[in-house]
């Protein structure tokens, strides 16, 4: 089998380089839409940590985790309180239906 002609070697040379030429493009535009998408989601980040202090005077995750955990520690005491109030006013509820049965 004979060597490739100087000129064979010399087409595909530069038609590997013009692929590789291609791709860098394709890297560098990929690079800037994903420096663009960096730096959207930072400001995205600093405002959403804005808004948690503003309503909640704290922005960091574990803060945040234990202020969730107290409220819903809350809701589920409130529910509860709830609930028992519910059936006391069932039961009163029921002793006046009792009591106007007996009076009738």
């Amino acid at each position: 089998m004979a060597a490739p002609r100087t000129a064979d070697r010399d087409t595909a040379l530069e038609q590997e380089l013009g692929q590789l030429r291609n791709r860098f493009e394709q890297l560098k535009e990929e690079k800037v839409r994903t420096e663009e998408q960096l730096a959207s989601i930072q400001e995205q980040l600093t405002q959403l940590e804005a808004e948690a202090v503003r309503d909640y005077g704290v922005s960091d995750v574990e803060s945040l985790q234990r202020l969730l955990d107290q409220r819903r520690a809350e809701n589920e005491r409130r529910v509860a309180a709830y609930r028992e109030h519910i059936a006391g006013v069932q039961e009163r509820l029921r002793a006046a239906e009792q009591a106007a049965g007996v009076a009738e």
